[in-house]
């Protein structure tokens, strides 16, 4: 995996985190995982599909994304949630459209071409996400509401 398609994705989250939350946003160390990883509980999804093949996930504990959610919407003047509701679905996965519009353009902008799927939001227990022969970079970030990991899952198109 290359460091090009990794680095926006992490530039892009440390900015769009720091912007809507309005606090500090520090980065853990990135590791590899190969194998079938758990899902924290609630993980938004964007595919991608073009020069490059894969997926970007932006994975969190449930508290985790209803106080992500309710930060985001307090700042627009808007009512906090206490479960995740259909708002606060809403809220993250629009949280993943911004950051991963804001990566896409680095990209663009650095000659690559590819396209993304809209964000799906998948959350429950015991649940697991694996894929077939492509190694995942995760790039942990702590905010004050909680960690997020973002998991890199992408190849170039072969």
């Amino acid at each position: 995996m290359r460091v090009e398609y990794i680095n926006p994705f992490v530039e892009s989250a440390y900015n769009v985190l720091r912007e809507v939350l309005n606090s500090d946003v520090n980065r853990g160390e990135l590791f590899l995982k190969s194998t079938a990883m758990p899902v924290l509980g609630v993980a938004a999804i964007v595919g991608l599909a073009g020069d490059v093949e894969g997926r970007v996930m932006f994975d969190m504990t449930r508290d985790t994304a209803i106080k992500i959610a309710s930060a985001m919407l307090e700042a627009m003047d808007m009512e906090p949630i206490s479960t995740l509701n259909d708002m606060g679905r809403a809220t993250i996965n629009e949280l993943a459209n911004m950051i991963t519009g804001q990566a896409v353009t680095k990209l663009h902008e650095l000659g690559f071409k590819f396209d993304l799927t809209p964000p799906a939001i998948l959350s429950g227990e015991n649940m697991e996400i694996s894929d077939a022969g492509v190694e995942a970079l995760i790039v942990p970030m702590e905010v004050p509401q909680g960690k997020i990991e973002i998991n890199v899952a992408i190849r170039e198109r072969s």
